[in-house]
């Protein structure tokens, strides 16, 4: 998948400054990776172990770690609710993050698929001076591709990982590459990122 996006890649190179960035972790949770679960995104248990890696990295050198954690209520749903019906609510089991991440990072929690919307995330990271997201989680053409432009239209450079995200099918996963890789972000794979963490 990134040789298809390897001549968009190429027309935006970007110096990669790990101490200028931060590691957004989206939506890894129960409601999305565990079996049991009508929501659970198949290849999602593949890329735990690369961001596991990735926000070890980032921990060890001291760099943010950001998890989101998507819960809704029936006042803050808005469109959620009419679009898909069942809501991710802050008292279920399944809306914890997975046991693998849940330790490695600030938690902040969302009720859109946008992370910036409603939330303090754009002020933790100017706070930090954070100029660079590097994108990980769930679903690739949902939260983790709405939160990339969101991040590129309020200044932000971003990474966005071709092996950190993963959603439904493959089909999602190759359009919202190329679109991001188009005119918002630029795809990478974790061991690119973590050569340069370390």
């Amino acid at each position: 998948m990134l040789s298809q996006v390897e001549n968009l890649r190429s027309k935006h190179p970007l110096k990669y400054l790990p101490e200028r960035s931060a590691l957004l972790i989206l939506d890894m949770q129960l409601y999305f990776l565990d079996p049991s679960s009508h929501a659970h995104v198949p290849s999602a248990k593949a890329i735990v172990p690369g961001i596991v890696r990735l926000a070890e990295a980032y921990s060890k050198e001291g760099l943010p770690v950001i998890l989101t954690r998507h819960v809704n209520s029936d006042s803050d749903a808005g469109m959620m609710a009419h679009w898909w019906r069942d809501l991710i609510r802050a008292d279920s089991p399944l809306s914890e993050i997975v046991p693998e991440l849940c330790d490695l990072g600030e938690v902040l929690e969302k009720g859109q698929y946008d992370a910036f919307h409603g939330t303090s995330l754009e002020d933790m990271l100017c706070r930090r001076g954070v100029r660079q997201v590097v994108i990980c989680g769930v679903m690739t053409h949902l939260c983790c591709e709405t939160t990339a432009r969101a991040a590129f239209v309020r200044g932000f450079e971003v990474l966005f990982t071709v092996d950190g995200t993963a959603t439904y099918n493959e089909a999602f996963h190759r359009a919202a590459l190329l679109n991001l890789a188009h005119g918002f972000a630029v795809p990478v794979l974790i061991d690119e990122v973590l050569a340069r963490v370390r």
